[in-house]
């Protein structure tokens, strides 16, 4: 009884071994720094979040460093203040300037710098966030931020590595925005096209109520129409029944 007892408890560990090692239950993936939300359309405007997390079992986040793409410049950037973090704007000079509501930018933001004051670093175990405001966006299929974590022990994790096509995520992953082509000018948004077949729909509803309306008093005038021929055949019936009286 024993011996079947250690048998199966051998069998046990060795399936477990091997489901680890062939489906990759040994460790969970890392997390690494996305932006939020991770879809958008070109052109337009938006609010994004970098969100960061702490991997680091000991040491807190202290820096983050989000580099903008020089492929896609950004004509409108702006930032929202995040509690015990000050951001420092780099700006860099374009080769070819960027239009935005009728005016001609020579220079866009490059590089967001976040600093935590004392004590306000993104602890072990937690994750923090800091969103900015980014438009009219290119029109690029993707854009990639660079981003670099500094720790309170001086280690640096760069998420700089840009995805490819077809292979696996790599190790260290820069957030990626996927921007989608606007819809063509004078294209029904979905929105406007539900608008226009409820308007059909009521359209449709007020005709149907009006043609019944239109039938009620057609039949309500019949009826009374043959009404007053009944009441005035009664009449003339009982004047052929009275005698003519003799003056």
């Amino acid at each position: 009884m024993i011996r079947s007892r250690r048998s199966a408890t051998a069998a046990a560990l060795a399936l477990g071994a091997v489901a680890t090692a062939v489906l990759g239950f040994a460790a969970p993936a890392s997390a690494h720094v996305t932006v939020n939300p991770k879809e958008a359309t070109q052109g337009s405007y938006g609010r994004f979040a970098f969100r960061v997390p702490n991997e680091s079992d000991t040491a807190s986040t202290t820096k983050v460093e989000v580099v903008l793409p020089e492929n896609a410049p950004v004509g409108s950037v702006s930032t929202m203040p995040v509690p015990g973090w000050t951001v420092a704007v780099e700006r860099r000079k374009l080769d070819q300037p960027v239009e935005v509501h009728g005016s001609q930018l020579t220079e866009v933001v490059s590089k967001l710098t976040w600093t935590a004051a004392t004590d306000a670093g993104v602890k072990p175990g937690q994750f923090q966030e800091f969103p900015v405001s980014l438009g009219p966006l290119p029109t690029v299929d993707t854009m990639v931020f660079k981003t670099l974590q500094t720790y309170s022990d001086g280690n640096v994790q760069r998420w700089i590595e840009e995805p490819v096509a077809g292979a696996e995520e790599p190790e260290s992953p820069a957030p990626v925005l996927t921007l989608a082509a606007a819809a063509p000018s004078g294209a029904p948004t979905p929105a406007a096209a539900n608008a226009g077949n409820a308007a059909s729909a009521d359209e449709d509803d007020d005709d149907a109520e009006g043609s019944g309306l239109a039938v009620g008093l057609g039949v309500a005038g019949l009826a009374a129409g043959l009404g007053g021929l009944a009441l005035g055949g009664l009449a003339f019936a009982r004047t052929r029944r009275e005698p003519t009286r003799k003056s």
